[in-house]
């Protein structure tokens, strides 16, 4: 069943993003009579970036991408995607499937193995079958076009209830620049960055320097401000590739910057829409804190609570359950300055509740789908604005039944 708050009228027409072709097969990874490999195979001159999570257990694909970052850019690139297995907590075993899958991808592209960059997504400590994307390259091979990215986003789909795709096309000097990006994502989503794979085609002139600078600074208000569950993966990969094909520099153009952060932003919040038996898409607002850090801290408190969640779901204004995650956030604080906000209704003021309250006006903010919860911590400038959804009983069922 499709998430209700899934955008409307389903995966969107992207456009053609030259240097890019894509393919995607059925290769029995884990799931039956479904596509969940994908290959991207990327034309000589592309630069990859990309940001990673920091998990302490990242799974062998993540490190595999990060040492092969910044390689030389006249070779050709391909990702190769899986679903149904995160190859993670796997040991030598991990390993050695990703060697194997980068081998068999550059023996049949042609491209050496240090410029493929694979992911895996699913379940944690079981082998990868590697065989069986392997044995699947030859039809991945003779699948390949470049309008089949939305094949592709259906390939990396584990617990997701649909495809998450996104571009922006500019107009920079007279010519055109497409960014066009795919994304998986439902549960166990949280910095850094979440159980997310995300990955962005440009045909945009972009040093790798450049482009990594700008991924890394975008990243922050896109990926790492969304949460569904606190839980942060094994697994998550954010790569951009820009061909290079447009010929248009794009290094230093704002418009370019803004189209990219638009791009990940869409995808971002996308994830959280499909967050596992979401029905609410909650928006926390901080304003007022010391610094910045602490507007991050006082906003993730807030998203994820399972106390705040659960009453997002329930659709009930109950304020204090905020006051709480403010409270607990450890970022400075003052109740005599705290005020809140359930979409525009005032709430508290002051540290205490307004005195033109009227909680029938909040609940009604409560019945939406589009939940905005604000803060002010009257202290100093400090701001953070944090996505998620609330906490509901499917929630329990999908990730109870996640193996069986």
């Amino acid at each position: 069943m499709v998430s209700p708050l899934a955008p409307k009228g389903g995966f969107p027409s992207l456009p053609i993003v030259e240097g890019v072709r894509f393919a995607a097969v059925a290769a029995g990874v884990r799931y039956k009579d479904r596509v969940d490999v994908m290959l991207a195979e990327l034309a000589p001159g592309t630069v990859v970036a990309g940001t990673f999570t920091r998990s302490k257990t990242r799974a062998a694909p993540v490190l595999d991408c990060q040492a092969k970052l910044g390689g030389p850019s006249h070779e050709g690139a391909a990702f190769l995607v899986n679903a149904g297995n995160a190859n993670a907590f796997t040991g030598l075993a991990g390993i050695e499937a990703v060697s194997a899958i980068a081998r068999g991808v550059s023996d049949t592209l042609g491209i050496p193995a240090t410029r493929v960059f694979t992911s895996s997504t699913g379940v944690i400590g079981e082998p990868l079958p590697h065989d069986r994307v392997t044995t699947a390259l030859a039809d991945l091979k003779a699948a390949l076009d470049h309008g089949k990215i939305e094949p592709a986003a259906n390939a990396i789909m584990t617990t997701d209830t649909f495809a998450k795709g996104s571009a922006r096309t500019l107009d920079i000097d007279g010519k055109k620049v497409n960014i066009a990006g795919i994304a998986k994502g439902s549960g166990m989503i949280a910095p850094d960055m979440a159980t997310m794979l995300v990955y962005i085609f440009t045909d945009a002139k972009i040093a790798f320097e450049d482009l990594q600078s700008l991924v890394s600074q975008q990243c922050d208000a896109t990926f790492n401000s969304i949460t569904v569950d606190s839980d942060t993966s094994t697994s998550d990969t954010l790569l951009v590739a820009a061909t290079g094909a447009s010929g248009v520099d794009c290094a230093g153009n704002e418009p370019f910057a803004g189209a990219l952060f638009e791009v990940m932003d869409d995808l971002a919040k996308q994830v959280v829409r499909d967050g596992e038996g979401a029905k609410k898409f909650v928006t926390i607002n901080v304003r007022g804190a010391k610094n910045q850090d602490d507007a991050r801290k006082v906003a993730f408190s807030i998203a994820n609570s399972p106390l705040v969640k659960t009453a997002v779901a329930g659709e009930d204004p109950n304020w204090g359950r905020v006051v709480m995650a403010v409270g607990k956030s450890g970022a400075e604080a003052d109740r005599d300055r705290l005020s809140i906000w359930f979409g525009n209704v005032l709430v508290a003021k002051d540290g205490q509740v307004a005195p033109e309250y009227q909680e029938a006006e909040a609940a009604d903010h409560m019945k939406g789908e589009n939940v905005t919860i604000s803060v002010d911590l009257g202290l100093s400038d400090g701001t953070a604005t944090v996505y998620t959804c609330d906490l509901t009983a499917e929630y329990i069922a999908i990730n109870a039944d996640y193996r069986s």
